[in-house]
């Protein structure tokens, strides 16, 4: 059990060690994506108009149900880690497959969406769909929104697979208790990919619309 547990001393420390590892590493996501929002605070005030512009051309409709697919996500998770929490093993996995369907029907949307904008000729480049005045703020903003929700799927699908992996550690855990630890980790993880999304709806799809 001690060598188990190398190099920590109990497995209340490891625990402990794991959630913060998982802390310290949001708070480094955090810098990234608020380097992002810098970049909307600065170009949505000096190309204020093109930014609107590029902001009344993406698909709200879409943007919206993906917005309520994440918090249900989100919702769903947490049933998970109760769970896990009173060592029930086998609500784990419909209650973490559940949210990662979810997530892989975000991206599916995602996807479609993209498709839709790259055949409108919304993606930056000579043949961008806005012409006129607002052309270079338009464009500024989509540079961003394609960066941004790059980004964005990139950490949903790691989170996906972090998710999966619970569930396997479930299934082949040999009839012993998961740690909630595994869980919660994750759910932290899952929790700052929703936040994330939550704060980039309203810059992608509602400031300047009106």
């Amino acid at each position: 059990m001690a060598e188990h547990l190398a190099p920590y001393d109990t497995p209340l420390h490891r625990d402990e060690t794991a959630v913060a590892g998982m802390w310290l590493f949001l708070a480094s996501e955090v810098l990234l994506f608020g380097g992002l929002f810098l970049v909307v605070l600065v170009y949505s005030h000096t190309h204020a108009a093109g930014w609107a512009a590029g902001v009344r051309h993406t698909n709200l409709a879409i943007g919206s149900v993906n917005t309520l697919l994440l918090i249900s996500s989100s919702a769903i998770y947490t049933l998970a880690t109760e769970a896990a929490r009173q060592g029930h093993e086998r609500r784990i996995i419909p209650a973490a497959l559940g949210a990662a369907g979810m997530g892989m029907t975000f991206l599916v949307l995602k996807g479609w969406e993209w498709r839709l904008e790259f055949r409108e000729h919304l993606f930056p480049g000579p043949d961008f769909a806005i012409s006129g005045p607002e052309a270079g703020g338009a464009q500024l903003f989509y540079s961003f929104y394609f960066l941004a929700t790059a980004l964005h799927g990139l950490h949903m699908l790691v989170g996906i697979g972090l998710i999966v992996w619970v569930c396997y550690r479930v299934r082949t855990h040999g009839g012993r208790p998961v740690s909630p630890m595994v869980v919660d980790v994750v759910g932290l993880y899952w929790s700052f990919v929703d936040l994330v999304w939550i704060l980039l709806f309203p810059v992608l799809y509602l400031i300047g619309r009106a």
